[in-house]
This record gives structure tokens, C-alpha cells and sequence, in this order.
């Protein structure tokens, strides 16, 4: 979340026991599932997504449902572990159809 202010985005976090109805809602793939959803301007942002690549999506405004990073990669943002490299990673967007595509590679 620090990561999303710095980077200019209002945050607001609602702490929920279960995410699975808010995932299901917003159609998100099982296998692109992460800890964190979060929706912004009509998309789903889900797990430790780059603010830049969110911005991206926002000026793009490609026809999908939102952007994922599977998992807890080390290195995302959030995931940085002092004296260890970070781990490489895609960014998916994801749509109704199921179709998923790399929207960008890190680091």
C-alpha cells in the first residue's frame, strides 16, 4: 500500500477474512490469484502489481478485466527482501473470455 501512496494513488484498505467473493465477483482466474485485490477505475488489480504498470493501465485503458501478479514474487512491490535479488516475474491482464496476456516483465 506504501508503494501505491508514494507513487501518488489514494488507498483505501478494507481488511476482509474471506476475499474469495470479491474475487469471484470480479472474475479474477483462480491460477492468477494473489493476497491483495484492489479496484481502481473500473479494473481489479490483483496481488503486488507495480504503481507504473497501473498507471499504464489507466492511460491505455486496454478491454480487460485487470492486471495480476500470481504469487509473492520477491522483489514486487512490498516484497522487497534487503540483501536478496529480485526474483523475475510477469504481469498478466486477465478478461471475461479467460484470455490472459503479459502486460509487462519484471525486474
Amino acid at each position: 500500500m506504501v508503494h501505491l501512496q508514494k507513487a501518488g494513488f489514494t488507498v483505501a484498505i478494507e481488511n476482509r477474512a474471506d476475499l474469495q467473493p470479491i474475487k469471484a465477483q470480479h472474475q479474477v482466474p483462480a491460477d492468477l490469484q494473489a493476497c491483495h485485490t484492489a479496484l481502481i477505475d473500473g479494473y481489479v488489480i490483483e496481488g503486488h502489481v507495480p504503481a507504473d504498470l497501473i498507471g499504464r493501465l489507466l492511460r491505455e485503458r486496454p478491454k480487460v478485466l485487470g492486471l495480476s501478479v500470481p504469487g509473492m514474487p520477491i522483489g514486487s512491490p512490498g516484497m522487497e527482501t534487503p540483501g536478496s535479488p529480485a526474483e523475475p516475474y510477469r504481469v498478466f491482464t486477465f478478461d471475461r473470455a479467460g484470455t490472459r496476456t503479459v502486460f509487462a516483465t519484471r525486474p
